[in-house]
């Protein structure tokens, strides 16, 4: 039970992050809101370089909010499994292995499944 409580905060501590911090800067630098100062520190989320690079989504064709939300979704659940997961684990250094392995495959699985959902709404590019 602490487990699932700890999943829950943890995903919602991170959602709150994720929507602060990520998604309204990555609206602003969207809608060109962003001083050219800033827009030059500032780069696209890696999340979105992801999955227009590897999975070749269509940003063009894509409601780029709702991007935004799905993937501020999918890094807190990918986060917050990971946390729950390393918890249950007593050995500190069987942790980091098995947290290390886990980001990685939690990452990849997930994006791949939302991958799957712009592919079914065909807004992948071809080639």
């Amino acid at each position: 039970m602490q487990e699932l409580i700890l999943f829950i905060m943890c995903y919602i501590v991170v959602l709150v992050f994720y929507e602060l911090y990520f998604v309204r800067r990555a609206k602003k630098f969207k809608n060109g809101k962003m001083s050219k100062k800033k827009k030059d520190k500032y780069k696209e989320p890696g999340e979105i370089i992801l999955l227009k690079s590897k999975f070749k989504v269509d940003i063009d064709k894509v409601n780029y909010d709702q991007l935004l939300q799905i993937v501020a979704l999918v890094s807190s659940f990918d986060i917050s499994l990971v946390v729950s997961v390393m918890s249950i684990i007593p050995i500190f250094v069987l942790k980091l292995v098995v947290g290390l392995v886990l980001i990685f495959l939690t990452i990849y699985i997930s994006y791949y499944l939302v991958y799957l959902f712009y592919k079914k709404k065909g807004m992948i590019k071809n080639g």
